[in-house]
Order: structure tokens, then C-alpha cells, then sequence
């Protein structure tokens, strides 16, 4: 039988910064009501996909919760079938948790926790989207760039403003704004990327002023004034000059925070290590140059998005983190984030000489069935089969077989029981993986024949057969948490309500007091104090 483990043990693990790993296997919609500080989303049927990545090491602690809905258990046998060997249910679910700490709405909160957090200490300087706009009309000496990913820059955008992603942020600037005149106004959707973006530029020692815009896209369309779509400006590549300042600049930043730099020797002893201490190595660089060259073992981790998003990456709270760049910049910034969030993180010193050979942990055992499956054409050629697909909905709603019925995965078993027809049901997923992962499930839940879609949904799309937009739903889907600050659709209520939202999360942070959070100030020369403390979370 599983053993249980109660909140306060859980929360003793995170406050003695010993390795641990807490996985709500709910759908995201529901996580993203109420969870932990640092739970992550790993709904029970993506266990076989989602869990390797975010926990590699199979001796690490990993718990479990739900809320009441029974899938705890379910997902604490798949864990333990994937060879994970210390995993444990928390005693009373999320209820139980409440009692005890606090419970946080939206997805990714450790990251904008901490961003509040920075503004809060550091008191980043921001100007409202009506003085930018002000400022842009009058043709002044201003500069915007967006420190989101490219996609979403150019899905809505600040007219004149050109993408930056905030991992790039400092070894890119002077290449947007060469002149120490310019006033620099950094963007996202909401707040925190704005926010980390803009004090890395302050911390980098920019000498040009830099303020982030407040509130970000949001800000800027409750202000009622229009976005630009399908922009495609970027700031360029550095030159040799701005390559040396921001090299400087950031070796002098991470020294101050205290982000160590080391060697082969140094990994390859950390690789030793990997069994008894989980470690993650990152390569901060844009995706394109990882996709070009890596060194081996270094998964892609954009800097910007891997400090807004560190619960994407990095599953196991009190782990080791090694970052990856060629330049000397990019992964000493954002080291120097993750050290403050109570990150072990380390950079990967310039020049290292690397095997392309090593030790690795013992890999989760994730050996999915490929069958009982019917080919794309077989399936065309079945009248009779009834198609259920567990991709995401969103994607479900991109393209789907035609016909085929959307079912939550955490509750596969009520939503066969929901399906009409009485011959074989065919499972599809995007490339099948999370199909072949809950067959037995569906095998289970129903007297019908269950069979899988070969190769999933893209292997149908790639033989050229069509696909279906729109869709039926066997229940009301619950499994992506619409989030107010992508897209253009957004209601006014619900952008407000998610800056307000934000804005209280340095006070929860307090009420807390798990989260081991620190915010550097500024450097020696500043006259600003470099300690105190709030609530929880220290300064240095």
C-alpha cells in the first residue's frame, strides 16, 4: 500500500530545502483554482509523458494529491510502474494542505510570486500604458521591446514595439537601443515578465533609463487603447561590442549574487552524483541555436520563459540546476534568478570541454503498448469504431478524426460510460503516446473493444486524410485554465481580476512562509541597504 504523508512533513521538506516533488494530478482547470505553492500540474492520465522530464531521478520524493476525486491513488500506482521508488499520497488531499498553508490560484505562481516579490524590494521603476503611449505619440526617444516569447509577441503586440525575449534582454539591448539616452520600456502580457525583465537591466548596470510597462499588454487594453497583431520585429543579434559590455555586465551581476561557475570536472561529478541528488542541465539560448548545437544532456531552456515558468522544467524542489550558454551572459542572468528563488543553480563556465559520453540516472520505465491498434486507413475503412480523442481540448479544437469525441483523461472511465455507439473504440492523442498510456484504463472502464489510433492524430493527418475542427465533448472540459493575459479575446472582468490577483501575492508569500525566496540588492557602490526581510521570503 502507498504510504501517506501529511502537509506539514511536505512543508518541512520545502523549508529545509530538502529534495522534493508534489504532483497535482487533477486537470490544470482545476489546479489552477487552488494548489500549493510549488505543486506541479501533472494531471493523471499524462503521467507516462509529462513525469520523466520533470522528475529524472527515480529515488527522488514525490507526492501526490487530488481533492477528493479518487485519482490520487491511481496516479501514485502509474508512478511507481514507471520505477519511481519513493512516492507517497498527501494525507487528506488538498483540503488537508489548506489547513496548514496557503493555497495559490493561476498557473505558474512560484515565478510571478517572485516577481511581485523583486518589484516589491527593488521597487522597479514602471510607467502606466497611458504615459508610454503618450511618450510614443510624441515621437520621444523610446524604445519597447517585449520580453515574451516571439509567438505571442506576434500574436498581439505594442505598436512599435519589437521582440526581445527576456533571456536576451542583456546581451541584446544596445543593439535596441545603442543610445544611453533612450528610454528603455519593457513588456509582456501581465507583470512579471516586465517586471524581471526590466531589473536585469537594471542590474546589469544599463546606463539608459528602464522602466516596465505596467501592467503589460493587459494594462494597455483596459486602458482602452489598440494592440498590433502578426508583428514580426526583432531586436538583432549583438555585435562584438555588445557581446564584451554585456559579458562584463553579467559576470559582475551573478559574482554579486553569488552564482557559481564551474567546470567539466565539476558536472562530471554532479552526473556521479545524479542518482542521489536529482540535477538538471539547461541550455538558456534561443531554441534555434540549441537546435543547431548543444552539448550533450543540456535540454533546451529558454532563460526568459525558464524564469517565468521554473515549475515547467524544474519538477523537484531542492534539486541541482546547471545552465548552458556559449556567450557568457545569458546563463549567468538567469542563474542569477534562479539562485534568488532558492535554486541551487550554477552556470557552466565558458569553454568547457565536455564528453559526449556519461553516466545518467536510471531512466523511468515508460514502455507504452503499441497495440491493439488500427492504421489510419483500417480505421477509415471501420463505419463502426467510435473514435475518442484525450488530446488537450485546445488542440482537439485545432483538428481532430473526423467524428471523434473529446473525454478528460483523469475521468476516462465517466466519460465512456457516456458514449454512444456499441463498437470499438478507437484512443487517439496527438502522436499517441498519452492514447497508449491510459488503454488499459479505457480497457477497464468499458465491455467494448479498445483499440488505438496507430501513430495518433498526426499520423492520420500525415497519410493526407482530413480533419475536423469544432467538436463534441463527452463532458464539459476542464483540462486547460484559460489564462486572462494571452490571446485577444480576454474579458475586461477577467485581466483585472488577474492583476489585482497579482498584486497580492507578495502578502501571500508572507502568510506563508515556505517559499525561500531572497532578493539581491543592488551592488556594493549603491547606497541601498542589502538586508531585510519579509515575511518568508529573505533579502541579501
Amino acid at each position: 500500500m502507498t504510504r501517506t504523508i501529511t502537509a506539514r512533513d511536505l512543508r518541512a521538506h520545502w523549508a529545509e530545502g530538502r529534495e522534493i516533488a508534489l504532483l497535482d494530478v487533477r486537470e490544470e482547470g482545476p489546479f489552477a483554482e487552488a494548489h500549493p505553492l510549488f505543486a506541479l500540474s501533472v494531471p493523471v492520465s499524462e503521467i507516462e509523458t509529462a513525469l520523466p522530464p520533470l522528475v529524472p531521478r527515480l529515488s527522488a520524493p514525490v507526492v501526490v494529491y487530488d481533492d477528493g476525486e479518487g485519482y490520487a491513488g491511481r496516479a501514485a500506482a502509474r508512478i511507481a510502474a514507471l520505477g519511481y521508488r519513493d512516492v507517497a499520497i498527501l494525507e487528506g488531499g488538498l483540503a488537508a494542505y489548506a489547513r496548514v498553508g496557503e493555497v495559490y490560484r493561476d498557473v505558474n505562481v512560484p515565478s510571478k510570486a517572485f516577481g511581485e516579490l523583486v518589484e516589491a524590494i527593488r521597487h522597479t521603476p514602471s510607467l502606466p500604458a497611458a504615459e508610454v503611449k503618450r511618450l510614443l505619440d510624441a515621437q520621444d526617444d523610446v524604445v519597447v521591446v517585449d520580453a515574451r516569447r516571439f509567438e505571442e509577441f506576434a500574436t498581439m503586440s505594442i505598436p512599435g514595439g519589437r521582440s526581445l525575449p527576456g533571456g536576451e534582454l542583456v546581451y541584446r539591448i544596445r543593439e535596441a537601443a545603442p543610445s544611453p539616452g533612450t528610454l528603455v520600456v519593457v513588456n509582456c502580457a501581465g507583470r512579471t515578465r516586465s517586471i524581471i525583465g526590466t531589473q536585469s537591466l537594471v542590474n546589469a548596470g544599463l546606463p539608459n533609463r528602464v522602466v516596465a510597462l505596467r501592467n503589460g499588454t493587459i494594462g494597455w487594453t483596459l486602458e482602452g487603447l489598440t494592440l498590433e497583431t502578426r508583428r514580426s520585429e526583432r531586436a538583432p543579434a549583438p555585435s562584438a561590442e555588445t557581446r564584451a559590455w554585456a559579458r562584463e555586465r553579467a559576470a559582475a551581476w551573478a559574482a554579486h549574487v553569488g552564482v557559481p561557475a564551474i567546470g567539466a570536472d565539476d558536472l562530471a561529478r554532479f552526473r556521479a552524483e545524479a542518482e542521489a541528488r536529482t540535477l538538471y542541465t539547461l541550455d538558456v539560448r534561443d531554441p534555434a541555436e540549441h537546435a543547431q548545437r548543444h552539448p550533450a544532456g543540456f535540454a533546451s531552456a529558454p532563460g526568459g520563459q525558464l524564469v517565468q515558468a521554473t515549475d515547467e522544467w524544474l519538477g523537484v524542489r531542492g534539486a541541482r540546476v546547471v545552465l548552458y550558454d556559449d556567450d557568457g551572459v545569458r546563463a549567468r542572468m538567469a542563474a542569477s534568478w534562479l539562485v534568488q528563488m532558492g535554486w541551487d543553480a550554477f552556470v557552466l563556465a565558458e569553454g568547457a570541454v565536455l564528453p559526449g559520453v556519461f553516466p545518467v540516472p536510471e531512466a523511468p520505465r515508460a514502455d507504452l503498448p503499441a497495440g491493439p491498434a488500427l492504421t489510419p486507413d483500417a480505421l477509415a475503412d471501420r463505419a463502426d469504431a467510435t473514435v475518442v480523442d484525450l488530446a488537450r481540448s485546445p488542440a482537439y479544437r485545432r483538428g481532430h478524426v473526423p467524428g471523434a469525441w473529446h473525454a478528460s483523461g483523469p475521468a476516462l472511465a465517466r466519460d465512456l460510460a457516456a458514449l454512444p455507439g456499441d463498437g470499438p473504440i478507437v484512443l487517439t492523442s496527438p502522436d499517441g503516446r498519452v492514447a497508449a498510456a491510459n488503454l488499459a484504463e479505457a480497457q477497464g472502464a468499458t465491455a467494448r473493444p479498445v483499440r488505438l489510433l496507430a501513430g495518433g492524430t498526426a499520423a492520420w493527418a500525415e497519410v493526407g486524410k482530413p480533419l475536423e475542427t469544432g467538436g463534441r465533448f463527452l463532458s464539459e472540459p476542464a483540462d486547460i485554465y484559460k489564462r486572462p493575459y494571452e490571446g485577444t479575446d480576454n474579458a475586461r472582468a477577467a485581466m483585472q481580476g488577474y492583476i489585482d490577483w497579482e498584486l497580492q501575492l507578495v502578502a501571500q508569500l508572507a502568510n506563508d512562509g515556505i517559499a525561500r525566496f531572497h532578493v539581491a540588492r543592488a551592488t556594493a557602490a549603491s547606497s541601498e541597504d542589502r538586508s531585510s526581510a519579509v515575511g518568508g521570503a529573505s533579502l541579501d
